[in-house]
């Protein structure tokens, strides 16, 4: 399990680049929400679930207050407040397996939840206080988006089985884009590195409603259906347990978007796998989010605009790219000198990659580029999008 000793470094960025409309790595504070809807008559048990979850998720570092709220409308509606010094710490916490295990008891009494990540800007109460080492920061100035939520979501196949599941997951018909008068599939992407299968989606509006709208297509249900028997990890769909822990577990959150402000008709979607070493995750992470807000002020590199997903020690980027991607490997790669490249391997899992150690140190861009490539599978656009 990834700890968050070593997830980000000491010294967070104080005033992102314009063309960042998404990051987790500015160090400023979070205020996490979590709405939740109990089912009738279960409050106490829920009250009781929390207050041992509350316990425990004290000691969680990065941890700063919680706030248990209960509705003076609707009593089986509930509100959890949080705040971290961070992004990162909480992403780490709440992507491990710790989590998983720490929140089941919860489930046997809530309907439904939905959490929303918020970046604090500003405050009223005086100065911020000092925690640690540290002060507490506000983000410096609001974000400017295009408008687009991004989110992924992968799994790992059993081996031997890439060819048949790749087929399966080419083969579905395209669900209807519309999800409701505010919310619209815009894109879909899919690609494939190894038995690793990532989906990556773009929708404009709720996200959560869009993932809902998608389980509940007949055409996608049934490709679900279709690859089950080859997944490494079992799951029941009929099951509203087993599917919630594989979708849990399949979350690949963005953590950083980065646009160079340019369009061209040409530009080719590429997915680049990043394996961690054990722990490495958020930093393998956070260079690459560096790299490239550093090359999106570059109006000739072949990077139109950039995604980071991470999960644990998965690390996924996918890309927009004009151009051949061989002809100038290192910014396609999240690149752009030889130091960059040395600390990139030192966080990389070459196993994963199939590299032993002694190759892996000395691969060049282009090297590193080939062998962390995925392969696409299918790339699908709404006509509207």
């Amino acid at each position: 399990m990834t700890t968050t000793s070593d997830r980000v470094s000491k010294t967070p960025v104080q005033q992102a680049s314009q063309r960042v409309s998404q990051s987790v790595f500015d160090g400023s504070r979070l205020r996490v929400v979590l709405l939740v809807d109990v089912y009738d008559g279960a409050q106490q048990q829920f009250l009781e679930a929390y207050e041992s979850l509350c316990s425990q998720v004290a000691s969680v570092p990065g941890h700063v207050s919680d706030q248990l709220c209960q509705s003076i409308e609707n009593p089986s509606q509930w509100l959890i407040t949080s705040e971290w010094e961070s992004a990162p710490p909480f992403l780490t916490w709440v992507n491990s397996e710790e989590h998983v295990r720490m929140v089941q008891p919860l489930h046997s009494c809530v309907r439904d939840t939905r959490s929303l990540r918020f970046h604090i800007v500003r405050e009223t109460g005086g100065p911020a206080v000092p925690t640690g080492p540290e002060k507490r920061r506000l983000q410096a100035a609001p974000r400017i988006g295009d408008g687009v939520i991004r989110h992924a979501l992968t799994f790992t196949v059993k081996p031997g089985s890439e060819a048949t599941v790749a087929e399966i997951l080419a083969g579905y018909t395209s669900p209807e884009p519309r999800v409701d008068d505010t919310t619209r599939l815009c894109r879909t992407s899919l690609f494939m590195h190894g038995n690793r299968v990532v989906r990556a989606i773009e929708v404009r509006g709720d996200l959560l409603a869009a993932l809902r709208h998608v389980a509940r297509q007949p055409e996608v249900r049934a490709v679900e259906e279709a690859i089950n028997p080859y997944l490494e990890q079992d799951r029941d769909l009929d099951d509203p347990e087993s599917a919630r822990v594989f979708f849990t577990r399949a979350a690949l959150p963005a953590v950083h978007h980065v646009t160079a402000g340019q369009e061209s008709p040409e530009a080719v979607r590429h997915a680049l796998y990043y394996p961690a070493r054990e722990g490495c995750g958020m930093r393998l992470a956070e260079l690459l989010a560096r790299q490239d807000e550093a090359a999106a002020d570059d109006p000739r590199g072949p990077v139109l605009r950039s995604t980071i997903f991470q999960r644990d020690d998965v690390v996924m980027r996918l890309v927009d790219v004009r151009g051949p991607v061989d002809s100038d490997p290192g910014p396609v790669l999240g690149l752009t000198d030889h130091g960059q490249a040395a600390e990139l391997t030192a966080l990389l899992d070459g196993e994963a990659l199939g590299v032993d150690g002694p190759a892996l140190r000395d691969s060049t861009p282009a090297h590193l580029l080939a062998v962390s490539r995925m392969d696409l599978v299918t790339d699908r656009r709404a006509p509207d999008a």
